[in-house]
């Protein structure tokens, strides 16, 4: 959202942690129970055309930030201007200027469930060895706390469908409160 975009009548939630927490999973339960609209980053990152190149290692593409953020800005100022509400879900927290979310919920996994979760979905080698690195190191954490104000970033466990239907309770509740401190109810 721009400096001067439109003020939100709706909240804006980010939900980031390391691929194959289950992001993706529990963002479309929270929109499903709020309304909210879910946007999928990496889905809005090949809609858009938002890379520059592919990382053959790493089998995935190099992500022009630039593109991304202006291609989210354009969704995010027309959610407020409809008085729709968001909840986002991608792996990286840190690029995002931090007046775009009213909270961040960083998913976290155990390593033998996301080890899994990542071979089923055909991580290779290397690539799943670095997203477990990652998870064990709490990089998205540690980004995120660094990325954003103390008070909107929370810590949850995903490990299991129910820990998934409680975070989308818990964001449900949220948001019907900060529809009523922000008197938007």
């Amino acid at each position: 959202m721009s400096e001067n975009g439109p003020q939100r009548s709706r909240p804006f939630v980010l939900l980031t942690g390391t691929p194959g927490t289950g992001k993706t999973t529990t963002a479309s339960l929270i929109a499903e129970r709020t309304g909210m609209k879910h946007v999928n980053v990496g889905e809005l990152i090949k809609e858009h055309k938002c890379y520059d190149g592919r990382d053959e290692d790493l089998d995935s593409h190099i992500l022009d930030e630039d593109k991304l953020l202006d291609a989210m800005e354009v969704l995010l100022d027309k959610a407020a201007e409809e008085g729709q509400g968001i909840v986002a879900d991608f792996h990286v927290c840190e690029m995002f200027p931090e007046r775009w979310f009213d909270l961040v919920l960083c998913l976290r996994t155990s390593t033998d469930v996301l080890f899994d979760r990542l071979t089923a979905r055909g991580y290779n080698e290397k690539k799943r060895a670095e997203n477990m690195e990652a998870e064990i190191m709490q990089v998205i954490l540690e980004e995120a706390r660094e990325s954003y104000a103390h008070e909107v970033v929370h810590e949850v466990q995903s490990n299991t469908v129910e820990d998934m239907e409680n975070n989308a309770t818990r964001v449900e509740e949220w948001c019907k409160q900060w529809m009523k401190d922000t008197g938007n109810v």
